[in-house]
């Protein structure tokens, strides 16, 4: 009798032992009585204001949620990964975060290039991955387990180029894009079909490789033609030294922008040359609903600075995921998935539902940069 005892104490234990051993990647993340979100995000290189805000949003989210409970009695966890804006290091962190940190959940990557690379990766591991800044359109075409909670390119492409041509009565429009990054290449492709669409004419369009900082051959050539407005797609560390240069050659054109403009970086970089400049973004903080004031008063207390759109977007996404775990009521891939298909809430930016193509639908906004700081202009509805 003792024999059959030890022998069923040994057959149990094998089982709970395999059990607990073979569960799907990111499984293991709710198990040890926290809830573990992975976040891929530039921490360091030459957009890490943008991973840094991110970051400083989640944290603010994850004390939120844990002061109230966390997920249906679960602590949440953000675990970061810095993929330094490098599409290879944003693969090798997702991989880390799936396989030995057994997230449940990705938030980010923050970047197009970077969410286009670690997007199969999720899809494959069945591991909801939701972007609060990429909007490049393929990055949701990985599959059914990528969602994002900002507005795509062709969106963002279209809205700038109609406040150009009819808000700004521009008849002639310049680009200089980088045609080496998913995200700058997407808007200067959609801007100028919009652009053309609306009755203007683009006089040049210029390129240059990533990580380049002398911008003045394609500027001259740009000089000549004397545009109304001139289009950069591309993050604040880049587009304040293009501005820079740009009026350092006399280009008096106006510049216009899309939401990787959206910095306090970009008046370190950039200086007086680029106030003036429009740009479209995800949210203003000199909006007056009752989400933003709240999340701007609760981020100043603890940052002591106003919130960027990155820590803004980023805080929404991890919201959205969040009230989607607990509305699944479990931490597997499909559940959350499934529970995501369903969302429909209002966050800092706005109110989010997804399309059949797991895309926000939301509205965007045009900021001026004036003075030194970013003046809200209005609000374009989809």
């Amino acid at each position: 009798m003792i024999k059959k005892k030890i022998a069923l104490g040994l057959t149990l234990a094998m089982s709970i032992g395999i059990f607990s051993g073979c569960g799907a990647a990111g499984s293991g993340g709710s198990s040890s009585g926290e809830i573990k979100i992975g976040v891929v995000t530039p921490l360091t290189g030459s957009i890490s204001a943008y991973g840094k805000s991110a970051r400083n949003g989640l944290d603010l989210l994850q004390k939120e949620v844990n002061d109230k409970g966390g997920i249906n009695g679960k602590k949440i966890e953000f675990v970061y990964g810095d993929d330094e804006n490098k599409p290879a290091s944003a693969v090798n962190v997702a991989q880390k975060l799936i396989n030995e940190d057994k997230v449940v959940a990705i938030v980010g990557p923050l970047t197009s290039t970077c969410a286009n690379a670690v997007a199969p990766i999720a899809q494959q591991n069945k591991i909801p991955m939701v972007t609060g800044t990429g909007t490049n359109p393929k990055i949701t075409q990985a599959g059914d387990y990528i969602y994002r909670t900002c507005f795509i390119d062709p969106f963002q492409g279209t809205v700038i180029a109609k406040f150009a041509s009819g808000d700004l009565k521009a008849k002639t429009a310049a680009i200089l894009y980088d045609n080496g990054n998913d995200y700058s290449k997407g808007l200067a492709d959609n801007f100028q079909k919009a652009f053309k669409a609306a009755g203007g004419n683009i006089v040049d369009s210029e390129t240059y490789n990533t990580n380049d900082q002398d911008f003045n051959a394609q500027l001259t050539k740009i000089k000549d033609k004397n545009a109304d407005v001139l289009f950069a797609p591309d993050y604040y560390s880049t587009v304040g030294m293009i501005a820079k240069q740009a009026r350092a050659q006399g280009i008096k054109s106006t510049f216009l922008g899309g939401d990787g403009w959206d910095s306090a970086d970009l008046f370190k970089v950039g200086g007086d040359a680029v106030n003036g400049a429009y740009f479209t973004d995800h949210y203003s903080a000199k909006d007056t609903s009752p989400e933003v004031t709240t999340f701007i008063d609760s981020y100043k207390k603890k940052y002591n600075t106003t919130p960027d759109s990155m820590a803004a977007l980023n805080y929404d996404a991890g919201k959205v995921l969040i009230e989607s775990i607990k509305k699944a009521g479990k931490t597997d891939g499909e559940s959350i998935k499934n529970a995501l298909k369903n969302y429909s809430g209002t966050v800092v930016s706005g109110k989010i539902t997804f399309d059949k193509d797991r895309n926000a639908v939301k509205a965007a906004v045009i900021i001026n940069v004036k003075n030194n700081d970013f003046d809200f202009v209005k609000k374009i509805q989809p």
